[in-house]
């Protein structure tokens, strides 16, 4: 059958460049709408030059949210305000919508006015994420997702939280983020015994990383054990830097610093890590987990990703723990230091073989899969 598919998305970050390529050959024709071709805090260059890209008319807003978990995060809004014109002159036969905002309502008010139109909405998000968003969030929400023919989520949490507005479970689809893992897959299993003891913090360097309270917990952990040394490589860039470095670590941590690192030179610096910290305060799923798995690292990780929750499991690929519970990050935080280098390079290789076919492709095909499924429930 033809599909006309329309991608409704803020913009596109390099991860997702190999799924949406896979998407041009999945559908008739396709076309993704953005509110911007890059946000202005991402140090990412665009990387989608060859895909049928149209950028739309915005209005972009920085507001600061105050999470329960005790962090302030800013966040970019965007409201496109031509999504409707848009969708009329393009005609799609099914609308991807990402997030729950404007252009998803614009969409639902287009698909109203087409009745043959299917929408499916990709609702990048977990319980943790939602948490403390006001009051006319949820009123909106249950409105747009009883008006979708199939909601996308990321794992298990995401679809937690959309099943509280009374959607079929039937309806709803996970299909986990992914990236271009071939050139992680490639790195070799096993490490040195010093790279493979060294921790890696990746990501941008703000308070919803947790990477602060997480510096207290290893310096506690360091000072109890004066006679192993720790490195912590640190990739990434942003507002706690300075906080970071001055931080009073003990003589046996070492933190090294790499900044903003190119997305195409990561595989370069998972190579020389063995263990990902990844102690997130609150994370809608969390690609480094992905990429860390697939370059053969076990993960330190906290259960406020979704990635984290839906792939690591304790004592097998990894070590999980809530970050707000200082007892469970202390107890992880033991066992991964604690853990011979020979078993470190087990769990790698167990995590690496537990994401081995999170392919950009097999993500296409699943989302493809989600629109068949609009489609074949408007017909019947």
């Amino acid at each position: 059958m033809s599909k006309r598919v329309a991608l409704l998305t803020n913009f596109i970050p390099p991860y997702r460049v190999s799924t949406f390529r896979n998407l041009t050959c999945s559908f008739h024709e396709f076309r993704i709408f953005v509110s911007t071709p890059m946000e202005v805090d991402r140090n990412w260059a665009v990387e989608c030059v060859d895909l049928p890209v149209q950028v739309q008319r915005s209005i972009s807003i920085r507001r600061k949210h105050v999470h329960p978990h005790k962090f302030s995060d800013a966040v970019t809004l965007h409201f496109p305000y031509d999504t409707f014109a848009a969708l009329n002159s393009y005609a799609p036969d099914v609308i991807v919508s990402a997030e729950l905002g404007t252009r998803t309502i614009q969409a639902a008010l287009y698909r109203a006015c087409h009745p043959k139109t299917r929408l499916v909405i990709w609702a990048t998000l977990s319980e943790i994420t939602e948490q403390g968003r006001g009051r006319m969030r949820p009123i909106v929400r249950k409105y747009l997702l009883r008006k979708a023919d199939a909601i996308i989520v990321n794992g298990e949490s995401g679809a937690r939280y959309i099943s509280r507005f009374g959607v079929e479970r039937s309806r709803v689809f996970q299909v986990p983020q992914t990236t271009d893992i071939e050139s992680f897959q490639s790195l070799p299993a096993q490490r040195q015994v010093q790279s493979r003891r060294r921790l890696l913090i990746c990501g941008r360097l703000i308070e919803l990383k947790g990477v602060l309270p997480f510096l207290k917990h290893l310096t506690t952990w360091a000072t109890r054990n004066p006679k192993i040394p720790i490195e912590l490589w640190i990739a990434g860039d942003g507002p706690l830097r300075r906080d970071i470095e001055s931080f009073p670590a003990p003589a046996n941590v070492s933190i090294t610093f790499l900044g903003d690192v190119e997305y195409s030179k990561l595989p370069e610096v998972y190579a020389e890590c063995g263990i990902l910290a990844f102690p997130t305060l609150a994370d809608e799923w969390g690609l480094v987990v992905v990429e860390a798995m697939a370059s053969g690292l076990p993960v330190l990780g906290s259960l406020y990703s979704q990635a984290v929750e839906d792939l690591v499991d304790d004592g097998i690929n990894g070590w999980t723990f809530r970050s707000d519970h200082e007892n469970e990050v202390s107890a992880a935080l033991e066992l991964a230091l604690s853990t011979e280098a020979s078993q470190l390079d087990e769990m790698g290789l167990r995590a690496r073989n537990k994401i081995r076919n999170f392919t950009p492709a097999v993500m296409a095909g699943q989302i493809a899969d989600v629109v068949d499924y609009a489609l074949k429930a408007a017909r019947s």
